[in-house]
């Protein structure tokens, strides 16, 4: 390497190899301390069903027996335990599953309580998103740290993608045959972490560039926008889905947790309801005060009821294990929604809450053809597309970026100076460095907070040009 960087002086082309080791060092920096948290929490993820079922067996397990209760018996099981109003109605994935009933108490926490469909026993109750699984999610969105933990995954995705592209560069064998494929030195040596290093990124970068660019749709800027463009147009929920039936302006995401391309997706509306119940309708609505609402499951007069929408559902043949939001007010609709590990099998359905009509069906062949690549992408990234081997290929990844991160801080703290961070020297041509900041300009734009994080970093860059005596 020594001599590397003594050629380097004398040629331009290992003058911008310099630059991009340089830049390489400072993504590595900010972002490994992420990449760790993200592989380590994400690895767990993968096995979310499998750690709830686990972990929650006494909630999420029951016996089978000859046949399921109606919903009716359940929900009125589930309300004598946790008195309340019923938003969501969640039926089994498989024959041993219980139903998860969602309550808002009438202090306005939400509530989960799991009942057995076979004997109509209650089994517990946890708060809404309250299982281990959606506490891990929590803690690999970093979504613990407050609402805008978002915003850092975004500069983390940002900066990993430029710490994949960076160290492709670096790792590319220039007439070299160690550190490419094979691993030289012992451990006590820096080659052998360096080349470490260089190996396992090679392996691992295409899956961590996939990864970092498919999470950048949970992101709390670029996601949220590239969100609202897509479902602006045909690219995502398709327009004319919109306007076939009346709209409301209550959103499929205030009822449920839809995949990504339905975030904005409008709910239609239900018809007027039948005459003979219209008065009785309004005046059920007029005395439901913030408390008097939540007291019982009573749907609005006229409507056909959970059973007989759970009846409509099934016989369109939607998938098991889907969950069923309950009609919001007088124009209200019964919402069934499922997202399965298979994407053809994502599905929304909507019913007219007093005639039972089916108002709108949506699957995923009815995406646009960006959200389709968008939620595939979505689905590998969770482990849930190919099965097993997706989680078993991801897995193998989120280890490979562990070693990744290690290697980096071994190499790292073997090559410093004592007293010094060891940032890579700057380029003896100032050009060259400029070419470098200019094509992450162009990353920055597509990405902005990640280009405002650069512009710090370059400015931090040139607070230690100016004082290394202090690096």
């Amino acid at each position: 390497m020594g001599a590397l960087l003594e050629h380097s002086a004398k040629t331009p082309r290992w003058g911008f190899y310099r630059a991009v080791w340089r830049w390489h060092f400072y993504a590595g920096l900010l972002v490994l301390p992420f990449l760790a948290w993200l592989a380590l929490t994400g690895a767990a993820f993968v096995y979310q069903q499998q750690i709830d079922r686990g972990f929650h067996h006494a909630l999420k397990v029951v016996q089978p027996a000859q046949a399921r209760l109606p919903a009716q018996p359940l929900v009125e099981a589930a309300l004598r335990t946790q008195p309340g109003q019923v938003f969501r109605y969640a039926t089994p994935a498989g024959i041993d599953g219980s139903v998860e009933i969602g309550v808002v108490t009438r202090h306005g926490d939400r509530q989960v309580v799991y009942v057995d469909p076979y004997r109509g026993r209650v089994l517990g109750q946890l708060p809404e998103h309250g299982t281990l699984a959606w506490t891990i999610r929590r803690l690999h969105s970093l979504e613990l740290l407050g609402p805008f933990a978002n915003a850092l995954i975004e500069v983390a995705a940002g900066w990993a993608i430029l710490l994949v592209l960076t160290g492709v560069y670096l790792w590319w064998p220039r007439g070299r045959r160690g550190g490419v494929l094979s691993v030289r030195g012992r451990p006590r040596q820096r080659l052998f972490w360096r080349d470490l290093h260089a190996v396992t990124g090679a392996g691992v970068g295409a899956v961590l560039l996939f990864l970092a660019l498919t999470g950048m749709p949970w992101s709390w800027l670029w996601g949220a926008q590239v969100n609202r463009w897509v479902n602006g147009h045909d690219f995502g929920y398709p327009a004319g889905l919109r306007v076939q039936v009346p709209m409301s302006t209550q959103t499929l995401a205030a009822s449920t947790l839809p995949a990504w391309s339905l975030r904005q997706a409008q709910l239609p509306r239900s018809t007027a309801p039948p005459p003979q119940h219209k008065h009785a309708v309004e005046a059920a609505h007029a005395g439901h005060g913030a408390a008097a609402a939540v007291e019982d499951y009573a749907a609005n007069p006229g409507a056909i009821g959970l059973d007989a929408a759970l009846a409509r559902f099934d016989a369109r043949g939607i998938e098991a294990g889907y969950s069923v939001s309950l009609p919001s007010g007088v124009q209200g609709v019964y919402t069934a929604s499922v997202f399965p590990a298979d994407l053809g099998q994502q599905r929304v359905i909507h019913l007219d809450e007093y005639s039972g009509q089916v108002l709108l069906d949506m699957r995923y062949a009815d995406y646009g053809p960006l959200a389709k690549a968008l939620e595939w992408g979505i689905n590998v990234h969770l482990g849930q597309q190919y099965g097993a081997l997706n989680q078993w290929l991801l897995l193998l990844a989120c280890a490979a970026i562990v070693l990744l991160c290690v290697s980096a801080v071994v190499m790292w703290w073997k090559r410093r100076p004592r007293g010094g961070l060891g940032v890579p020297p700057d380029p003896v041509d100032p050009r060259t460095l400029r070419g470098v900041v200019s094509l992450l300009a162009i990353g920055g734009v597509v990405f902005p907070l990640v280009g405002i994080s650069l512009l710090l970093m370059w400015a931090l860059d040139r607070y230690w040009l100016a004082r290394p005596a202090q690096r």
